[in-house]
């Protein structure tokens, strides 16, 4: 049950809420970390090895809950790239590897600076980052910087609800799941429900703990291989 205070006339109210608003929004500049590094997407610059990265994937089957893509060429995706990701909201970023490749992308959305709310969305992680300890890094960074370094309370993951891989992936990241809004809109010239999910504040420093526990250098074998999954570090 949500806790609640209690206001003179007995009725539940919500719990205090600290701290100025609205919150910072969030800046546009670099998040590193040891195995990859999450910066703003740079059309000129990352969009062809985006595209290479993407065209691994060569039966499409990584855009089908994208509302956009696959590309037919790469000036087709630069196109869309410019048109599409150079504002603020989305904020799309690219992830590159260690050695500064192109490997996927993602991106704050719906961001709430009055409410302390952000969205993480638009995530494509090309086979090049999929089950990588990149791929977790990613969700990391972009974690520690909406609760540590801005102070938001809300950080939310939405999905098509047939979408099963991405409500794993949310589910071993530590989100929690809330519902399904119906017919909450369409694409591709089909409907979507969308599986809502979130974390919030007094959650993160739990999962944060998780999180680097997980990419500790000690938790994976000479291989590169993982010892223990994150889902036994997240706990409950």
């Amino acid at each position: 049950m949500t806790k609640h205070d209690t206001n003179e006339l007995g009725q539940p109210i919500g719990l205090p809420v600290t701290g100025e608003f609205p919150r910072p929004t969030p800046p546009y500049t670099p998040m590193q970390g040891r195995f990859c590094s999450v910066v703003p997407l740079d059309v000129n610059r990352h969009a062809p090895g985006l595209y290479r990265a993407f065209a691994s994937d060569t039966d499409g089957h990584d855009w089908t809950y994208l509302p956009y893509g696959p590309f037919a060429s790469e000036a087709d995706f630069t196109t869309w790239a410019q048109n599409n990701c150079m504002d603020a909201d989305p904020m799309f970023h690219t992830v590159l590897d260690a050695d500064e490749t192109p490997v996927g992308m993602a991106s704050y959305l719906r961001v709430e600076p009055a409410a302390g709310a952000i969205e993480v969305g638009h995530i494509h992680f090309s086979p090049l980052l999929q089950r990588k300890p990149q791929s977790t890094e990613v969700m990391y960074l972009m974690m520690r910087r909406v609760f540590d370094e801005l102070g938001y309370r809300r950080y939310e993951w939405k999905c098509d609800a047939l979408n099963a891989p991405s409500k794993r992936a949310a589910e071993r990241l530590g989100f929690t799941f809330e519902g399904i809004f119906r017919q909450a809109t369409h694409y591709k010239g089909r409907n979507r429900d969308t599986a809502w999910f979130s974390i919030i504040d007094s959650e993160w420093p739990r999962i944060r703990a998780a999180f680097e526990n997980w990419l500790a250098p000690g938790n994976f074998d000479a291989a590169g291989q993982q010892r223990q999954p994150l889902q036994a570090h997240v706990g409950a």
